[in-house]
């Protein structure tokens, strides 16, 4: 099995785009961050520092190099906690130059989705991200990398479908 690049070197390698697709309710319960937000933890070093989040210096340089990041997210309504986290910590990222919009999943149904959420890296590759049921990584690190074109092109479809459809980041509020 080919070993798959860190998310920093495949972003870092990114010449042009990045868009990620996310399609769960809950993720990494596990998270600490997720933990001292359940707990009434707010505006932490945690969520805002790139020094903590280093996802944050990653979407920063590559933004700054010309890179365009969106992110769109599928989610239920009621929002799960973990979305309303997720809604929270966002912030940091669109001020480090990510695009994010939010969609309800009410609104997908005529959408065709992968099974799992992904990255496509300059409409070339494709991150599949497969987590297990609690949303956690799995041990084999969950992280496949594709070029086949039809995966590509459904990926990079769905994306697109959402994103048209999508409420922009600073428009948007859980409930």
């Amino acid at each position: 099995m080919t070993k798959v690049p860190s998310f920093e070197e495949l972003l870092g390698s990114a010449r042009r785009s990045a868009v990620h697709l996310e399609m769960r309710d809950w993720y990494m319960k596990s998270d600490p961050s997720y933990i001292a937000w359940k707990a009434g933890a707010r505006n932490t070093p945690e969520d805002n520092d790139p020094e903590q989040r280093p996802c944050l210096k990653w979407v920063r340089e590559a933004t700054d190099r010309g890179v365009v990041i969106r992110r769109a997210r599928v989610f239920s309504v009621p929002e799960s906690d973990y979305i309303k986290f997720e809604h929270h910590v966002s912030d940091a990222n669109v001020e480090a130059g990510e695009q994010i919009v939010w969609l309800p999943r009410r609104q997908v149904t005529d959408i065709a989705f992968p099974g799992n959420d992904f990255w496509v890296f300059d409409e070339e590759l494709v991150l599949v991200l497969h987590f297990d049921s609690e949303g956690e990584m799995p041990p084999d690190g969950g992280l496949e990398l594709t070029t086949e074109p039809a995966v590509l092109n459904l990926c990079t479809s769905a994306f697109e479908e959402v994103w048209k459809r999508a409420i922009p980041h600073g428009e948007y509020r859980p409930s």
